[in-house]
């Protein structure tokens, strides 16, 4: 671990330091670290202290088949069948932003526009996990809706920001809400829990040319509007 990266950094400077990792090493996180990291994010705030997140975190040989399942059926083209429904397409300044972030990312891979099968490479290493020793399932009750999810939104931001304070990347990644049912076989838990969303973590590796990306953030006043009558 680098200067940066340095386990008990505050809270302001996880909140800059954090970013999408895209590239791990393979060394796992000790058993101790993830046990304190998670205690950590347990302190988000929820609806009423319900708490409603369930996370299903797959480590080793668990990890292996995970990532061996949804990379066949990407390569298969079998229609992903998430749990609950996204909005796929952006408009207007949203569009701008999402194209800017595409932009930067296969810049630094190296991707050129038109290059059909590097983007489809670049999509893959998605179900790949990007190489990361874990991933993690962020799940809720399938009964619940938009609000609740909120709540674990919350909770993920809390549990992103204690890893990166805790020396550890991390990656959201919608893309892993795509086969529900296999996340739900690997665990043993029944239909009743839907998944949102997953994030790989572990280690950065700092030679992986996609975790130079760095994406600007508009300013205040574009985002928060300010008034007292």
């Amino acid at each position: 671990m680098n200067a940066i990266t340095q386990p008990g950094v505050s809270v302001i400077d996880a909140i800059y330091q954090r970013h999408s990792v895209r590239g791990f090493r393979p060394d796992p996180v000790p058993a101790d670290t993830l046990q304190r990291v998670f205690e950590q994010a347990q302190q988000a705030p929820s609806n009423c202290n319900t708490q409603p997140w369930k996370v299903l975190v797959a480590s080793g040989a668990l990890r292996d088949s995970l990532r061996q399942g949804f990379l066949d059926r990407a390569r298969a083209g079998l229609p992903q069948t998430p749990d609950f429904s996204y909005v796929g397409t952006f408009e207007g300044d949203y569009r701008t932003r999402q194209v800017a972030c595409a932009v930067a990312l296969y810049g630094e891979m190296g991707i050129e526009r038109g290059d059909r099968e590097g983007r489809l490479r670049a999509a893959r290493r998605n179900f790949e996990f990007f190489d990361a020793p874990h991933v993690a399932f962020l799940c809720m009750d399938r009964s619940f809706g938009a609000t609740i999810a909120v709540d674990v939104g919350i909770y993920v931001q809390t549990l992103m920001l204690a890893m990166q304070a805790n020396g550890i990347g991390s990656c959201a990644m919608g893309s892993l809400r795509a086969y529900p049912d296999l996340v739900r076989d690997a665990f043993g838990v029944d239909d009743r829990l839907g998944v949102l969303f997953g994030l790989c973590f572990g280690y950065e590796d700092p030679g992986v040319a996609a975790n130079r990306t760095r994406t600007d953030r508009e300013s205040v006043s574009d985002a928060v509007v300010f008034r007292d009558r």
